[in-house]
């Protein structure tokens, strides 16, 4: 019997060492896994250094804003992790001491009266904190769905910048696209209309070189405000990658475009 408990003893003292041999290598595979991905991220930060901070390199410029709300992106993540932790924190400290409570329990009106002013807190700082990340989770979904809006936005916008390139170079290898048709204005039509058609020549057409999207844009707030420069301020949200500046050289055109086109029309 003896020398069985002792084999039973010897069997599980060699499992135990299995055991911990088996758990010692995985840490070790982890750990070298973990120091192969740090390697391979150094490298891709150095290729990216090389390639992006070169002052050559077109999107120096380009690299440098990217770089600037990241670190921004970044503060801001520290900051509301570091709030999250103390408030977490604070929640945790409430329980430890509600439970330390517990583990004195006195029959008293006092004690119960204490116990419940506790449990009220805990419970109010866990609300408040769950309440506070649904509306950061909120507000994180609306500026998802409105990047997602703004990116499909310039994705057409590139889709038309592509197609009117394309067309455009074809037409302008057309024989007739290099023939001018002053001339012919001039002699054959009133002035008003010449002076019209030289107008939309001169600055990109019937939509002023803007695309049809952004324009029928323009004219939708244009026209709600009336022509009014208040305008100004709800046509940016409509019209992404347009400047202020951008705007208000297109009132101009448009000005001046309608006011030749009621001539035209004279």
């Amino acid at each position: 019997q003896n020398d069985n408990c002792s084999s039973t003893a010897g069997a599980g003292r060699q499992f135990q060492n299995w055991k911990m041999k088996a758990e010692q290598a995985k840490k070790v595979e982890f750990i070298r896994t973990a120091e192969k991905l740090k390697t391979q991220l150094a490298n891709a930060e150095k290729d990216k250094n090389g390639h992006l901070y070169n002052r050559k390199s077109d999107l120096r410029v380009e690299h440098s804003l990217l770089e600037e709300l990241e670190s921004s992106m970044t503060v801001s993540r520290k900051t509301e992790k570091a709030k999250i932790l103390q408030q977490l924190s604070k929640i945790q400290n409430n329980v430890k001491r509600l439970q330390q409570q517990l583990k004195d329990v006195k029959p008293t009106p006092e004690f119960v009266d204490k116990l419940k002013e506790m449990m009220e807190e805990v419970e109010n700082a866990i609300n408040a904190f769950k309440e506070e990340q649904r509306k950061i989770y909120e507000q994180l979904l609306k500026e998802e769905e409105t990047a997602i809006n703004e990116l499909s936005i310039f994705e057409r916008k590139v889709e038309r910048w592509a197609l009117g390139s394309s067309t455009t170079e074809k037409i302008s290898k057309l024989p007739s696209a290099r023939v001018s048709v002053g001339k012919t204005l001039e002699n054959h039509l009133p002035e008003e209309v010449v002076e019209f058609e030289r107008f939309l020549q001169r600055t990109g057409g019937w939509q002023g070189g803007w695309d049809d999207y952004d324009h029928q844009n323009f004219l939708k707030v244009w026209t709600k405000h009336k022509g009014r420069l208040s305008y100004v301020d709800e046509a940016l949200e409509y019209l992404c990658g347009r400047t202020k500046e951008d705007i208000e050289e297109h009132d101009k055109w448009y000005q001046e475009f309608l006011i030749l086109h009621e001539r035209k029309k004279e």
